[in-house]
């Protein structure tokens, strides 16, 4: 049997911005009413993330640094849209719930380009 092992916090936020997007999905293809409730839990959990990648950021190279706060901004811009699409109705509603999903797929991958540069740096330093 193999040792799992254990996921750094940088993976962790990936998966958490990965969940928060699903989330994001799964509120765009229902009304408004189910939605609501999606949406107040996606502005939770962002802010969770959002305070997960502070706490990652100051121990991470300039590269990974940069691209960490990248995400930190999309982030809080996609819990802002949440909030107003908790508050709108129709076709305001889809389009907070659209640009909530926009911004927390390109936070999703700026934590995914935060991590390769993570990996990268770390394998620099292994070969010298």
């Amino acid at each position: 049997m193999t040792e799992m092992k254990a996921m750094d916090p940088l993976s962790k936020a990936r998966a958490a911005a990965q969940d928060l997007h699903s989330t994001l999905s799964d509120a765009a293809s229902r009304r408004r009413g189910a939605a609501k409730t999606d949406l107040e839990a996606v502005q939770e959990k962002t802010r969770t993330l959002i305070d997960s990648l502070k706490t990652s950021v100051s121990a991470k190279d300039e590269a990974a640094r940069k691209h960490i706060n990248e995400a930190m901004v999309n982030l809080e811009s996609a819990r802002q849209h949440a909030v107003e699409g908790a508050k709108s109705f129709g076709e305001a509603f889809q389009g907070s719930v659209r640009k909530a999903l926009a911004e927390t797929r390109a936070s999703a991958q700026n934590i995914s380009e935060a991590l390769a540069e993570q990996r990268a740096s770390s394998s620099r330093k292994n070969q010298k």
